[in-house]
């Protein structure tokens, strides 16, 4: 799927938390959006899934005006928020019944596979567990099962390293996220960990106080990281300066 963000802004009352925001992407890129707390993360992704509308400023898929009413695009994307939304009383199984169907997924064609991925985050032997007594890694990776079963053309999804997974589920995700990429997928995330970033992503979009500070390859990242020690507040730092 093919993005374009094109002057994007969203006021909450008096506060900007995205400012003229502009990007374009193609398919079968894993797209990371780095920036501290605060930054506007998490606000642009949720305009990119429909859950928040823009202020001013358009997004485009395929050529396409989205918006919050396009149903028909809103089922080619998924959205995995920092803490996906589940009724604690649903088992792992119930929560991917109910969004299987949200999706229109074949149940019966896709069992196998929703039982690998399962099989691939330890959460096979969880499969009968209430959401409600998983701990925060657990029910985070029972999110990324989900998206994972839909296997949708865009993924959104939100701070994936500061989840609570285990070290299994991190690898995991990246590899389902990097096969998915090579199948023409696009896969956006949010970090504020620049030293996953850096290994990570073939492109990338800084974000600072709502502002695009930069957007880039994964090796212009790299090579600007390398030359400032410090982490993400260093980098920030020198291109202010």
């Amino acid at each position: 799927m093919h993005v374009s963000v094109e002057h994007v802004t969203k006021n909450f009352g008096r506060l900007k938390a995205l400012d003229d925001v502009s990007f374009q992407l193609g398919p079968g890129h894993m797209f990371v959006v780095l920036g501290a707390n605060g930054a506007g993360k998490t606000t642009l992704l949720r305009c990119l899934a429909g859950l928040v509308v823009p202020t001013r400023g358009t997004i485009r898929y395929d050529g396409e005006k989205f918006s919050r009413d396009r149903l028909d695009l809103r089922k080619r994307l998924y959205f995995l928020p920092d803490v996906p939304v589940a009724f604690p009383q649903f088992t792992v199984i119930d929560y991917l019944t109910m969004v299987l169907r949200i999706y229109e997924v074949d149940q019966e064609r896709i069992e196998d596979r929703v039982v690998e991925i399962l099989r691939d985050f330890d959460m096979l032997v969880l499969a009968y567990a209430r959401m409600g007594t998983l701990s925060r890694g657990q029910f985070y990776k029972a999110g990324l099962a989900a998206l994972i079963a839909v296997d949708p053309e865009l993924w959104l999804v939100d701070e994936p390293f500061a989840s609570g997974m285990d070290p299994n589920g991190i690898i995991k995700f990246k590899d389902y996220a990097k096969e998915a990429a090579e199948r023409g997928r696009t896969v956006i995330y949010t970090t504020q960990i620049l030293a996953v970033a850096e290994e990570f992503c073939t492109c990338f979009c800084l974000l600072d106080e709502g502002r695009v500070f930069l957007v880039d390859s994964a090796a212009r990242l790299c090579e600007w990281s390398s030359e400032q020690a410090g982490g993400l507040e260093s980098l920030f730092r020198k291109l202010r300066e």
